[in-house]
């Protein structure tokens, strides 16, 4: 599973910051304003307690009947309920006079002035004429309780709309600030073995400035070393071919000049010695070639005409020519823009690896098809993925007896990149049950 990316991370960690500060700031918003409704709650309770005294007095005061609880309001009118209920009680605590949507029971509010919290109301007390009647004025809690709900309900709805729209503008920010870094990110991507150019000055902020400069001196550096090393390898072999030449001739003509069988044998050794020698030197010099990244073709080249010259030469000269099968499918062309001595080494490489480890008693066969698709098949021991994957690297080689220094496919592998194609190795062969096939795909241009 692949690790999200900064940018999701970003978003939703900002997203998420931001939901939860809307949450706190709800919340407290909340307690502040049921705190403040309550204390307009309470102000309207008093005031309407203080306001309804009067008035109740002077009703109980005309009043011939004070011992049956009267409601103010006739039972004929319709039972809505009310928001402020209220009782008239005298000293005894007996209810003279109450709502007209409430019973004749007394609160539980003591016969005191001020207010009393009860389970499900508050009330407020105001005590007249002498401490004899007390009007006692009752609000639900269940209307403030509704009240803050409905307030925290304004407070939290918009959250429906803000979090996408959050996450929008989050998102359009994030991308906006990550624009740099995606940039310098491609830039360093398009570094490899092929491209140690120093990455140009591209506008960035301050905090990535350093990378660049240290990415820049990085590649300097390993321009400088990979320079030396290709220097070297390629002076080495140059200044080791000349007196391998001339060590071999003398090795050829000691061997024809010796008598004894143990003074032959010992300069076939030699000679073999040598020769294995020589070849690596070659190998070696085709790799510093490779890694010279050579000129590239002005020009269209038909390949097809270089790979059949290849096939003749090598017809010629291995001990066996029917081996090799040579087959260009009706209609296949070969014309690209890349350089004839890079395609010339990747295919005399690849042929070569195919008569040198495959079965020598079985044909090779080389087949130019359209669509830029070259196939050099050959009999053999089929190999595993792991092994397929071991024998790309240099010095590697499978499991053969063959001569070789294991450097043909780190060759081939190295021009396929810079001739913009791609190599494909299957085991075992198309339409066979053994063997091994390269695949050169050469992309349409």
């Amino acid at each position: 599973m692949s690790n999200p990316g900064m940018t999701r991370r970003l978003i939703f960690s900002l997203t998420a910051a931001l939901v939860g500060f809307w949450l706190f700031a709800v919340a407290a918003g909340i307690l502040v304003m049921h705190d403040e409704l309550g204390e307009i709650f309470d102000s309207s309770l008093k005031e309407t307690a203080e306001r309804l005294t009067p008035l109740v007095v002077d009703d109980l005061l005309q009043s011939t009947d004070t011992t049956t609880p009267r409601r103010l309001q006739s039972p004929t009118s319709p039972p809505e309920a009310s928001y402020l209920t209220y009782q008239v009680r005298d000293s005894t605590g007996q209810v003279l006079l109450h709502s007209h949507d409430i019973s004749a029971a007394p609160f539980a509010a003591p016969l005191k002035r001020g207010f009393w919290d009860g389970e499900y109301a508050r009330i407020y007390t105001v005590p007249a004429a002498n401490d004899t009647i007390f009007i006692q004025v009752a609000d639900a809690k269940g209307h403030r309780d509704e009240a803050t709900a409905e307030g925290g309900l304004a407070l939290l709805l918009p959250l429906l709309f803000l979090i996408p729209a959050g996450i929008l503008v989050v998102r359009l920010i994030v991308r906006r600030s990550l624009v740099p870094m995606n940039e310098l990110r491609q830039a360093i991507s398009s570094k490899d073995g092929g491209n140690l150019a120093p990455i140009a000055q591209i506008k960035l902020p301050r905090e990535l400035q350093p990378i660049v400069h240290s990415v820049n001196r990085l590649l300097a550096r390993l321009r400088s070393t990979l320079a030396a090393e290709r220097e070297f390898t390629s002076n080495s072999a140059h200044e080791l071919r000349t007196p391998l030449a001339g060590a071999l001739a003398q090795t050829q003509l000691l061997k024809k000049e010796v008598r004894t069988p143990a003074a032959k044998s010992r300069a076939l050794e030699i000679e073999a010695s040598l020769q294995k020698l020589n070849r690596l030197v070659e190998k070696l010099m085709q790799l510093a070639r490779a890694e010279a990244k050579l000129e590239p073709a002005t020009e269209r080249v038909d390949l097809a005409h270089v790979l059949e010259l290849i096939v003749d030469d090598f017809q010629r000269t291995v001990a066996a020519p029917e081996r090799i099968q040579y087959v260009r499918v009706k209609g296949a062309e070969l014309r690209r823009l890349i350089n004839e001595d890079l395609f010339a080494i990747a295919l005399r490489n690849l042929i070569e690896n195919a008569l040198k480890h495959g079965s020598q008693d079985e044909p090779v066969t080389i087949r130019l098809e359209p669509r830029g698709i070259i196939r050099i098949a050959n009999a053999g021991p089929v190999l595993t993925q792991g092994e397929i994957k071991g024998i790309r690297k240099r010095f590697a080689r499978g499991k053969t007896s063959a001569a070789g220094s294991g450097l043909g496919l780190a060759i081939v592998t190295e021009l396929v990149t810079q001739m913009n194609a791609k190599l494909d190795f299957l085991s075992p062969a198309t339409n066979r049950d053994d063997g091994f096939e390269a695949m050169l795909h050469f992309k349409d241009e």
